[in-house]
């Protein structure tokens, strides 16, 4: 359901930017600025190397404002700041929070080149200027700070290939969505159409009859009138059908009673209904009582309407002939409808509008297929097949 593809839709809750982007500042000059001060007094390093590890602490902290814009240079200068801070006194110092932030938040934005490049260049130059100066670093220490590095590296691969599944997930449940009301949207119009255009063109033709009849012959005029009234009141309890359906309240005792879903067996009346102007229609049932689900039924129905409303409209036709069979080929069960006339048929490759549109969707939606040929007479022959028990 649409209101159900809403919900799973829906994007998580996420926390303002703002706090994305100053939280990780404000742990890193937490660990790095408080733990530097209280290693620097411990220790008695003296106060100029002192302040000058406490601002390189505050500034690989405060270089993390720029990571959202600028997710690449700013793993850089962390870097660049971790790797001048390991030779500045004190030996030992906190974790610098903010080089695994930076790592992370590189590779979550796109920029995994940046910190490849940043980190293994600032390792590197740090292994290098350890042994020019001759720096004593345990083994134990490299090893952990190198594993500490890689973790980081897994952690920022781990979120953004997260986040790459949450946004497709999100955009595949969009498009389903959108899907959705697109067929939505499709049916709505199908069933205005096929219910529209039969009463429409029927008032249409029988209003200009009326038109043209009314001095000379007020009998057939009033006729004429009276139809009108009748696929008035027809057409408009159709829509209201219609109108239900869609809802969801066709259970409702008010509206439902009022249009049924038409039947194979009212394909007579609406043959008889067509039967007029100058229009000959008649109906071939070869079923010998034999009747498929109801929705073959309907599908069936609605087919065959919309054909015979083309030829009142379109074709010019004198004479059209509906014709049902049943035709059994092996496992292949179908129920054929056939609607040829003597019209003036249709262009090869022409367009085609909402009714063919229509007709050929429902034949799908039954599991069948609609064609469209030149018919024997001259006129077009559609024809429709559909399998006897329905969409498999």
């Amino acid at each position: 359901m649409p209101g159900e593809l809403w919900e799973e839709s829906g994007s998580r809750f996420r926390p303002p930017p703002a706090v994305t982007l100053l939280v990780p500042v404000f742990l890193a000059l937490l660990v790095q600025v408080v733990g530097t001060i209280a290693i620097c007094a411990w220790q008695g390093v003296p106060p100029r190397f002192a302040a000058g590890s406490v601002a390189l602490a505050a500034a690989s902290a405060f270089a993390l404002l720029g990571a959202r814009r600028w997710p690449g240079p700013t793993v850089a200068v962390v870097s660049a700041l971790t790797l001048a801070d390991l030779f500045v006194p004190p030996d030992a110092s906190p974790p610098f929070l903010a080089l695994a932030f930076a790592i992370v938040g590189a590779i979550i934005r796109g920029a995994r080149a940046w910190a490849l490049v940043s980190v293994g260049s600032a390792w590197l130059a740090a292994i290098v200027t350890a042994g020019v100066l001759d720096v004593r670093v345990h083994p134990l220490r490299v090893a952990l700070t190198t594993l500490a590095l890689a973790l980081c590296f897994a952690v920022g691969e781990g979120v953004r290939r997260r986040l790459e599944r949450g946004r497709a997930h999100r955009a595949q449940l969009v498009e389903r969505r959108r899907a959705a009301e697109q067929d939505e949207r499709a049916r709505i119009a199908r069933e205005l159409h096929d219910v529209l255009a039969h009463s429409l063109s029927q008032i249409a033709v029988q209003s200009g009859v009326g038109l043209h009849l009314f001095d000379r012959e007020p009998e057939r005029a009033r006729e004429a009138l009276a139809s009108i009234r009748g696929l008035s009141a027809t057409g408009l309890d159709e829509v209201r059908g219609v109108l239900s359906f869609l809802r969801g309240d066709d259970a409702s005792p008010r509206t439902a009673p009022l249009t049924p879903q038409p039947q194979l067996a009212d394909l007579g009346r609406l043959v008889d209904q067509r039967s007029a102007l100058g229009l000959t229609v008649t109906l071939h049932d070869r079923l010998a009582g034999a009747l498929p689900p109801s929705a073959v039924q309907t599908a069936a129905y609605r087919i065959a309407q919309e054909s015979l409303t083309n030829v009142v409209r379109h074709s010019g036709a004198t004479r059209a002939a509906v014709t049902l069979e049943r035709r059994a080929e092996g496992e292949d069960d179908a129920l054929v409808v056939t609607v040829d006339d003597d019209g003036t048929g249709t262009a090869s490759g022409g367009f085609e509008g909402a009714g063919i549109r229509g007709m050929r969707e429902r034949a799908q939606l039954a599991g069948g297929e609609v064609s469209l040929s030149s018919g024997t007479t001259g006129g077009t022959t559609v024809i429709a097949r559909l399998p006897w028990a329905g969409a498999a």
